[in-house]
């Protein structure tokens, strides 16, 4: 197991950019896949990214190529999303998620067995 905590979410402006930040403890970061997923109010809970466990592959969900990449650092134990060109539709609560190396990048949350808290982030149009 383990326990991951988000930060970096806020308010910004549509056309602006933030750096969500996963930090991971309590397990061994590099056995572990790193999703990212959102939950925008009165919508179910949608993947956004998720990223290998040595960053050989990545994955991101149509409507976020070009605009989100997502990052991680074994050594610090850390996963990222940089987020540019922010839209108002990506308003929404942000959650890490991590998943048994084995399974590569998956987009399915039932796949994670492992979740942070989440944070919020807000675009303004």
């Amino acid at each position: 197991q383990v326990h991951l905590i988000e930060s970096g979410g806020g308010l910004v402006q549509a056309g602006g950019s933030l750096r969500l930040s996963c930090a991971a403890s309590g397990g061994s970061f590099n056995e572990y896949a790193l999703g990212w997923f959102r939950r925008a109010p009165g919508k179910e809970r949608e993947f956004v990214a998720a990223i290998d466990w040595n960053s050989a592959r990545t994955d991101y969900v149509d409507s976020v190529k070009g605009r989100f990449t997502i990052s991680r650092d074994n050594k610090k134990n850390m996963g990222y999303l940089q987020m540019n060109s922010l839209e108002p539709e990506d308003t929404a609560v942000y959650y890490c998620a991590a998943a048994p190396w084995r399974l590569g990048v998956p987009a399915k949350a039932d796949y994670y067995d492992n979740w942070g808290q989440g944070t919020q982030v807000t675009v303004s149009s």
